[in-house]
């Protein structure tokens, strides 16, 4: 199967039933007979630019992307590109390095995309932690950031 019948495959269970988590987008996947991995489901969603949004009990779903979610996550990747120099994870910690002065203005990107993910930044003169939200490991946090950066929105 082509990345693009996965992906298509993804986008309609995405707009067919309330998927919480990357998990239950692979289960789905796997119920339809399509075998894929946890990794390459954060990847599409990235890719997709998928946006978690709460339903009707507020519980967090994954959505297709609006116009204003689009235009939020390329100003995340816009920023990335041009301020990231390092994306390491730790624990359920992300911590991006920049060049001297430019922590905050990343970080203040990374809190206005709103992405369903992280808790918060601080940011100091070079280096921004950023806290993943309850049971999200850094390491996918991280994944997720570097996607954006790589321009895969």
């Amino acid at each position: 199967m082509s990345r693009f019948e996965r992906q298509g495959a993804i986008l309609r269970l995405v707009r067919a039933r309330e998927l919480s988590t990357q998990a239950e987008v692979a289960d789905a996947l796997r119920a339809e007979g399509i075998e894929t991995v946890q990794t390459t489901v954060s990847r599409d969603i990235a890719q997709l630019g998928l946006v978690k949004v709460r339903n009707a009990e507020g519980k967090l779903v994954y959505a297709l992307p609006g116009a204003d979610d689009l235009d939020r996550l390329s100003r995340l990747a816009a920023a990335l590109r041009r301020w990231a120099t390092g994306i390491s994870a730790t624990g359920n910690l992300v911590v991006l390095t920049t060049p001297p002065g430019y922590a905050m203005a990343l970080a203040r990107a990374i809190d206005e995309a709103a992405l369903s993910d992280v808790a918060g930044t601080i940011a100091g003169d070079d280096t921004i932690f950023v806290a993943a939200r309850d049971g999200i490991a850094g390491v996918d946090l991280a994944r997720e950031l570097q996607h954006h950066l790589e321009g895969e929105t």
